[in-house]
């Protein structure tokens, strides 16, 4: 099963789903369900710099991928009342990308980067004096007649967004002023936005169906709407249910699935490889990736971070061990340690 077709993975599938995903999107952090000590933050921040009439100060917001990272830029730069310009790390492949993208932003505007540890060194490089000073140096031309331009920059706020925050250089990390983490939503939370959603889309659902789907979003809005969405097709077809209730939620992700704890196949397979031939580990990251044909950086970001906060995986310093919680969960017995 490839990354895109898994019904838990927190990427978007394709470009349908991806418009679906926006039309989902809260404007405001009043509307923005969860996070709340970042809410929190982030309301006197946004008031302190309107109040001055400053731009807001760089901000940084790593964490899991699917956990509203780029759906709260957008609402900052709503709540700042300023436009917002959308990129990513990979995209930005030279030093001209960014000079194009930073001429394009008035005063106090909103520079996004999303994936921002995979920006090239020398684009990083450029953003230092941009982001400290509001200035870039650029050279123009090529050989003899080449010479430097000092180029100003109007006030603006970059916002990172990173899955991986170890990756980013500690010069670029240092000059972020505001930086958040961004962590698994509970089921309340999550409760909150499937009924949300369900209205938008104008489905009916008990308040216990909705629970069930939290319970099994893996904390991850962008995974309990998409599966809210495949539920509601069953719930559609269906002779015997016009609302989506824990019945029709069992059905449904029984047939794509998708366990009790939201695990699908591919996290199955990761624990079952490791307790099948390594006795539950320690397994190197390395050797984990290979057997279950995926690559490293794939099972680091995508599927060990809700394996370790379920407390079905833990990390050691010689490797991924399997818990009693996994094995219990997989309904295995959990060997004797001598």
């Amino acid at each position: 099963m490839a990354d895109d077709d898994r019904l838990v993975s927190p990427e978007p599938a394709d470009d349908r789903e991806d418009s679906v995903e926006k039309s989902l999107r809260p404007q405001t952090l009043a509307q923005y369900i969860g996070q709340a000590p970042i809410k929190h933050e982030l309301r006197v921040y946004i008031q302190a710099a309107k109040q001055r009439e400053e731009s807001l100060d760089h901000v940084l917001l790593y964490g899991p991928p699917g956990l509203g990272k780029t759906t709260l830029a957008l609402v900052i730069a709503n709540e700042m009342g300023v436009q917002i310009r959308t990129t990513s790390g990979p995209a930005i492949e030279k030093p001209g990308d960014l000079v194009a993208l930073l001429n394009e932003l008035q005063p106090g505007d909103i520079l996004f980067i999303d994936e921002i540890h995979r920006l090239p060194k020398v684009v990083e490089e450029m953003l230092y004096s941009a982001m400290e000073d509001f200035y870039i140096d650029i050279v123009v031309g090529q050989g003899p007649t080449a010479h430097p331009v000092h180029f100003p920059l109007p006030p603006f706020t970059l916002i990172g967004a990173t899955t991986r925050a170890g990756l980013l250089s500690a010069p670029l990390r240092d000059r972020f002023g505001i930086v958040e983490h961004m962590a698994y939503y509970d089921a309340d939370d999550l409760e909150d936005i499937v009924v949300r959603s369900a209205e938008i889309f104008q489905t009916p659902i008990a308040p216990a169906g909705a629970k069930a789907i939290a319970l099994r979003s893996r904390g991850t809005p962008r995974i309990a709407n998409r599966l809210l969405k495949r539920i509601r097709d069953f719930a559609e077809v269906s002779p015997d249910h016009d609302t989506i209730d824990p019945v029709i939620v069992d059905h449904a992700l029984t047939l794509l699935r998708v366990d009790s704890a939201g695990l699908d196949p591919i996290d199955i397979k990761l624990l079952t490889t490791m307790i099948d031939y390594y006795n539950g580990g320690p397994v190197g990251l390395n050797t984990l990736a290979a057997n279950i044909g995926e690559e490293t950086e794939t099972v680091a970001a995508m599927y060990e971070p809700y394996l370790l906060q379920r407390g079905f995986l833990k990390r050691t310093a010689q490797g991924r061990v399997v818990t009693p919680a996994g094995y219990e969960h997989l309904g295995r017995p959990y060997p004797q340690q001598n």
